[in-house]
């Protein structure tokens, strides 16, 4: 059966009401149309067969063939990271679900709204060790918000529009589908794709507690030290214009998570950077000094608020708005706790603001802003900009934030030193243009996910932030990138270590650097360019500026930059595993 573009609009139903006789597969197809589903990525084999069969009968959804299961799930949730739109990835059973579990982690650790569609062998092989068999459910259900298992074909719809619904509502997650092959055969009577779906144990809540709402402003106009900090909770929660509407109505300073970069923007007078393990000194200061805080979307992980206790020595009150309500209260004790939508609780929260007509304390409000700007000055993020010998990685960042700064530009990283410099250094202007692993801490994602985002986003420049270790993860796709002509810009921090772990090494095994160096590294320009590709060696810090613009003017192309950097630059401020988050290292001076 042929399913063209003039069906698309009525994916969501059977024609004059009519059943029509449809397989497993196709109705998969009907259910990723009406969910306005454009692109997938996966990797066939024998279990998804029948799904591809029916992919191959239609052209309204583009499937993206990658090279590893793992990256097409990377791919998929880059796409949803940058459009907040629900990535779809499929893979086959057996070790295609074992690849892809790196991938739905990943998502599940940073709340990513995905479906990932799974084949499973025949129904009636379940259980007796099949070829190409694995415990789908029991594998994921720790890293998924849920999980199906489809026994009936006749539950396919409903199960899809399950399957979407919790993926992208309340605190959104990856929800994975696991299909057994003769479920994606077999017929049913289709009579169209549910347009509502009801779940009585799946309820969440969107509006915050009116009194809650009332007592947080009622605390917020009283501090003297107000601190505003915020995750990625504001962002996947679309709520960025709330939060920049409340910072100007208060003045208060603001902090964003790795994963909260661009909720309120880099060049922001109220914006204190990140916050954390290699988060800025005013921006520690104020979260440890503040007397009311208030967190939004955020979740006082480890890497946040340092050692717990310490961060409970000071006295403050705190605030927690957040869509989940395991997570308050889960690692910080909360004063005053508000479930619902980030968007939606902040929206109420500013409407109460100026009903009270209520205006903060402006005389400690000042004195508290004159002590963040005496921390401001220590200048924690210098580094030797002078240096005319070797690339500064930091500089390579300055620098392609300096060209950048004016277009519509998405940064993705992968995991390691390059990733916290970017992230300090680059001043993300708006939301959902900061793309990186938080939670799982994956290397390997960055490639992938600046494909997946290039695809969302083809006339905006993507650029990949990596290191020669991550970088060589899933260098595969370099392939997928050609194939699909999605034109990204990678820029490796090439030191020749596994560089964040040199630097514990360093600091903490007395320099005793156990395979953390890399010794057989490839000739990545002759590998990019076996690829199809553009290939560009830098190794002189005058060369930085005028190999990003050569490569920013190959519009067209993808373009492999290693810039060959200071192996002995580490990242600082830092904070040591046990350490609170004013016990900063600030530099080599304080080892």
């Amino acid at each position: 059966m042929e399913i063209s573009r003039t069906e698309l609009s009525s994916a969501a139903a059977a024609s004059g009401g009519q059943s029509q006789d449809l397989r497993g597969a196709e109705i998969l197809i009907k259910a990723l149309q009406a969910e306005g589903v454009k692109y997938v990525w996966g990797y066939p084999g024998g279990a998804v067969l029948h799904i591809y069969d029916a992919f191959y009968k239609q052209d309204t959804i583009q499937h993206v063939l990658v090279r590893h299961e793992q990256a097409a799930v990377h791919a998929a949730d880059g796409y949803a990271r940058a459009t907040g739109d629900v990535g779809v990835a499929l893979v086959t059973s057996g070790p295609g679900v074992t690849n892809a579990v790196t991938g739905i982690a990943t998502a599940y650790m940073d709340s990513i709204p995905m479906v990932i569609i799974t084949g499973q062998v025949p129904t009636a092989a379940i259980g007796l060790d099949a070829f190409q068999e694995c415990d789908t459910v029991g594998i994921t259900r720790p890293i998924v918000k849920h999980n199906f298992l489809v026994k009936d074909v006749r539950n396919l719809a409903d199960v899809m529009k399950k399957a979407f619904h919790i993926a992208r509502s309340g605190r959104p997650g990856p929800v994975v589908v696991d299909i057994p092959k003769d479920v994606s055969f077999n017929k049913t009577p289709y009579t169209g794709y549910p347009t509502h779906i009801e779940m009585r144990s799946y309820k969440p809540v969107h509006k915050g507690h009116g009194g809650q709402i009332r007592k947080a402003v009622q605390l917020l106009m009283n501090a003297k030290r107000p601190y505003i900090y915020t995750g990625g909770g504001v962002v996947l929660g679309n709520a960025t214009d709330e939060l920049r509407t409340l910072a100007n109505l208060l003045g208060y300073p603001v902090t964003n998570t790795l994963m909260g970069l661009g909720a309120i923007p880099g060049t922001d007078p109220k914006f204190l950077g990140m916050l954390g393990m290699h988060g800025t000194i005013e921006a520690n200061n104020a979260m440890q000094h503040c007397d009311v805080l208030l967190a939004v979307g955020a979740r006082f992980d480890d890497r946040v608020i340092g050692n717990p206790k310490h961060f409970a020595s000071s006295d403050r009150r705190i605030i927690h708005i957040d869509v989940d309500p395991s997570s308050i209260s889960k690692r910080v004790k909360v004063d005053i706790p508000i479930v619902g939508d980030v968007k939606d609780v902040l929206a109420d929260l500013i409407a109460t603001i100026r009903e009270a007509g209520a205006k903060p304390d402006a005389g400690a409000l000042g004195a508290w802003w004159e002590q963040i700007d005496a921390w401001r000055k220590r200048d924690c993020l210098r580094y030797d900009r002078g240096n005319k010998d070797v690339i500064k990685p930091q500089r390579v960042i300055e620098a392609l934030y300096n060209m950048t700064k004016d277009v519509e530009a998405y940064i993705t990283s992968d995991v390691g030193q390059h990733q916290m410099w970017a992230a300090q250094y680059y001043k993300f202007p708006e939301p959902r243009r900061w793309i990186n692993s938080g939670g799982l801490g994956t290397m390997g994602v960055g490639i992938p996910y600046a494909m997946g985002i290039k695809l969302a986003k083809p006339d905006a420049e993507v650029y990949c932030v990596t290191g020669e270790g991550s970088v060589q993860m899933c260098i595969q796709e370099l392939s997928t990138c050609l194939q699909y002509n999605t034109p990204i810009k990678i820029i490796s921090l090439n030191n020749r270590y596994l560089g964040m772990v040199r630097q514990w090494q360093q600091l903490d095994y007395e320099g005793r650097y156990s395979h953390s160096y890399m010794d057989a590294l490839p000739n990545f320009v002759k590998l990019a360019e076996a690829y199809g590709h553009v290939g560009m060696l830098i190794e002189k810090p005058q060369d930085i500026e005028p190999a990003l613009r050569e490569a920013r003017k190959l519009k067209d192309r993808t373009v492999f930059m290693d810039f060959r950097t200071d192996p002995t630059e580490n990242v600082w401020p830092m904070v040591k595993a046990g350490q609170g988050i004013t016990e900063m290292l600030l530099g080599s001076e304080d080892l």
